[in-house]
């Protein structure tokens, strides 16, 4: 009844056209400042003010000059990483074809699932270089990462990327890169767009769901758990174990309303099928965290 109605009195539902632009100041041709780029220069950014506050606060084991020897190992951990991830993870087919694919990051494509993995690396060097306890340091980039997850899919919303499900909800946007072949779905839920002059499918603007589920709600509950409770203290590493697991669960919740951007594993989008790992991961390191401290604990 609602895409007979849509279909019948074009454009009154006055869905918005994406129209964006993802360049903030543009050089030349090749040589641009993006908002993607910038997404990821303000998270380290605010990385960097969260890491002082919790020094100030003496919740930080880092010592004085440390602080951007841990910023420069965590920079290459999240690019080499996240790229690596997404290659891996979501453009095998292209890496196969031209393996030098793996190189043209000015072409876009990070994945978070492979950012963490790049993170948890770099962690381990500082922790083991520095001597300091790894869970210390892995609680610190826990509160730490939010800002950056929450930037990012805001850019990521910009860029007109990573669209959501095909939907008639009155928020919907019109994303004009998914109004083609092969994302353009006929079958689905249609209206006019006078801007495009065609059908369109209006979509759930998921990018911003995930930002305030990855970014602002999981955001929330980490600096909770951290300022508001002595469990730094107490069980380093397990805020670090809470926020893979409930990074997870957001994350699979948030895959409910985007479109796969890659062919299903399991019946299961590929977001969601890395974050069952993810949340693995987290609970595991929660039971070393609890191990570790109930051990020193019988130490003292």
């Amino acid at each position: 009844m609602m895409r007979a109605a849509a279909d019948s009195f074009p454009g009154i539902l006055g869905y918005w056209v994406h129209d964006l632009n993802p360049v903030l100041v543009e050089f030349t041709e090749t040589l641009a400042i993006r908002y993607y780029g910038l997404a990821y220069v303000l998270g380290f950014v605010v990385a960097w003010g969260v890491f002082v506050l919790a020094e100030r606060r003496g919740r930080s084991p880092l010592q004085s000059g440390e602080l951007e020897n841990l910023i420069s190992y965590l920079f290459f951990g999240v690019v080499i990483g996240g790229r690596l991830g997404y290659v891996l993870l979501y453009q095998t087919d292209s890496l196969w074809k031209d393996p030098l694919y793996i190189l043209r990051v000015w072409e876009g494509g990070m994945a978070s699932h492979g950012g963490f993995l790049g993170v948890i690396v770099a962690v381990l060097l500082f922790a083991r270089r520095y001597r300091h306890n790894v869970f210390q340091i892995a609680d610190l980039m826990a509160i730490a990462a939010p800002p950056g997850l929450f930037l990012g899919r805001c850019a990521n919303f910009i860029n007109g990327e990573l669209w959501g499900k095909v939907t008639d909800v009155s928020w919907a946007v019109i994303f004009p890169a998914a109004q083609t072949y092969p994302h353009f779905n006929p079958s689905a839920f249609t209206v006019y767009s006078e801007e495009l002059d065609r059908i369109v499918n209006p979509r759930h603007p998921s990018q911003l769901y995930a930002a305030a589920l990855e970014g602002l709600l999981l955001g929330l509950y980490l600096h909770a758990r951290f300022w508001g409770t002595d469990r730094f203290r107490r069980v380093p590493g397990q805020i670090a174990g809470e926020f893979f697991v409930v990074y997870g669960l957001l994350r699979i919740v948030g895959e409910v309303f985007r479109e796969p951007d890659a062919s299903l594993l399991f019946g299961l989008s590929r977001g969601m099928f890395y974050s069952l790992f993810t949340i693995l991961g987290g609970i595991v390191l929660i039971a070393v965290a609890r191990h570790f401290a109930a051990r020193n604990r019988l130490a003292t």
